[in-house]
């Protein structure tokens, strides 16, 4: 055997378990069939402007070990996510807050917030909610709900909000202050100079293979390595034989504006179902950036096949009772380690994916 670990992947979750691996003095190769590093936080400098390719990314998190880590890598800007909404000729504040609740019923204090959302909720009979819509009533209210909720869900998801599980929505925040901050985590910003020279300092004295599929080459890089760390999706792994899993996916449209400034803000969300993309980006806001360019990115949520880019798992009982026979099949294999959010079938922040491979590398 040439390596001790090959890994397949080199995006967040892969970096880091190629890094502590190396480190401990494990050889290790890394491979992705991508043409790039990074995974889904590659970040590309176009115009002097570092574009995020797959959507935008904020770290974000309250675990100090792990903001210590990635601080080793890079120098985080104060970048806060401030996110807006559009709704037809309306903008609004998100996360929804106070100053949400002031543009759309002229209220000033918590109190008299909570009691218009109290009023929505007495024209409703929710008790338990079933479903998201009924989920999203309960904790905002008809009004939100039908103009910043509703129809940016269906166009997510692909699907009508009453046919969302409930707990989709539960992380939403709802705060009755007048705080546009969309994370409440201790720690928050952006690498200066991009996500992708993150990676690099992450994968320095580690032999990478870019452009490499590991499917079409299985059989022989297998035999290459003791074990492997295999970030891909795992029902891909084992050729579907139990089923596909199913994901959202997203597709892209970025342009560069002969104009300094397109929206004055990074993020701005479109939440009526009759525009197609949910969100446009507006990258060199992340970096506070100058110049006489600009370049956006139009997010358009698309219906996923093996052939497209698995983004979002779709964890609803069918998928997950599936994904539980693969993870009967991962257990048993004492070659492979699953990890990150296609191996993992779940949705992970980032920070999150570092605190999960750093787990997985200290274990082994």
């Amino acid at each position: 055997m040439k390596y001790d670990y090959l890994i397949v992947g080199s995006g967040l979750y892969g970096a880091v378990f190629a890094h502590e691996a190396h480190k401990k003095g494990k050889k290790c190769l890394v491979i992705d069939k991508r043409p790039h590093i990074a995974g889904n936080i590659y970040t590309e400098e176009i115009e002097g402007i570092q574009v995020h390719k797959y959507g935008a990314h904020i770290f974000h998190t309250s675990n100090s070990k792990v903001w210590s880590y990635v601080n080793q890598f890079a120098e985080f800007n104060r970048y806060t996510n401030s996110p807006i909404a559009r709704y037809q000729n309306e903008v609004y504040n998100l996360p929804f807050n106070m100053n949400t609740f002031h543009k759309l019923w002229g209220v000033f204090t918590p109190q008299q917030a909570k009691q218009k959302i109290r009023q929505e909720l007495q024209q409703v009979d929710i008790t338990e909610p079933k479903n998201l819509e009924e989920q999203a009533i309960k904790l905002v209210g008809k009004t939100i709900y039908e103009k910043l909720i509703k129809g940016y869900t269906q166009k997510q998801w692909g699907k009508k909000p009453e046919e969302l599980p409930a707990f989709i929505i539960k992380r939403l925040p709802v705060r009755f202050t007048y705080d546009n901050n969309y994370f409440n985590d201790l720690y928050q910003g952006i690498p200066i100079g991009g996500y992708t020279q993150m990676i690099e300092k992450m994968l320095a004295g580690i032999e990478v293979k870019l452009n490499c599929d590991y499917f079409q080459n299985k059989y022989q890089l297998d035999s290459l390595a003791e074990k492997i760390l295999f970030t891909g999706p795992i029902d891909q792994y084992y050729n579907y034989q139990y089923g596909e899993l199913e994901y959202r996916s997203l597709r892209f449209e970025t342009q560069i504006l002969d104009c300094e400034n397109y929206q004055g803000n990074s993020v701005v969300n479109y939440t009526e179902y009759e525009i197609p993309y949910t969100r446009i980006i507006e990258h060199k806001h992340f970096e506070f950036g100058k110049g006489d360019k600009t370049i956006i990115t139009k997010e358009f949520p698309d219906t996923w096949s093996v052939e497209k880019e698995a983004y979002y798992p779709i964890n609803d009982e069918k998928n997950n009772a599936l994904y539980q026979k693969y993870e009967t099949l991962a257990k048993s294999n004492k070659k492979v380690i699953f990890g990150g959010r296609l191996g993992k079938y779940q949705y992970y922040d980032m920070d999150k994916v570092i605190a999960v491979a750093l787990d997985e590398s200290e274990k082994i």
